[in-house]
């Protein structure tokens, strides 16, 4: 199983980035999809999830209505579009997949995801 996360870079505050996520060795539609950040000296953090077939998504307090999670089947993939980026967005962004949720929701706590990518570097700069 791979998962290869993508788009990170630096960016102005207010810009915009949009994270991808690749998968490949696995039944891609059988899976939740979630992207997490980590920060310098802090712990992992959940910031977007999204079921198998649902589009009941989940975000965190802190980019909802900036960031929007979405994926494609067909390509195996899964995106994050960032957008208003604050400096305090700074952080290691991960995509992570789980087979245990049910087909129509999608579950926030890093612990209960079984694959990771190695991550995308992200900085926005104030």
């Amino acid at each position: 199983v791979q998962l290869q996360a993508s788009g990170g870079g630096l960016v102005q505050a207010g810009g915009s980035l949009r994270l991808s996520c690749a998968a490949s060795g696995l039944a891609f539609s059988n899976f939740a999809m979630g992207w997490f950040r980590q920060a310098p000296g802090k712990e992992r953090e959940f910031v977007a999830a999204i079921p198998r077939y649902s589009s009941n998504t989940r975000y965190s307090d802190s980019v909802k209505g900036r960031f929007t999670i979405s994926r494609d089947n067909a390509e195996n993939t899964v995106y994050l579009q960032m957008n208003s980026l604050k400096p305090e967005d700074t952080a290691v962004y991960y995509c992570a997949a789980d087979r245990r949720s049910s087909t129509q929701t999608a579950r926030t706590i890093p612990s209960e995801y079984e694959y990771w990518g190695q991550g995308t570097l992200v900085t926005v700069s104030s």
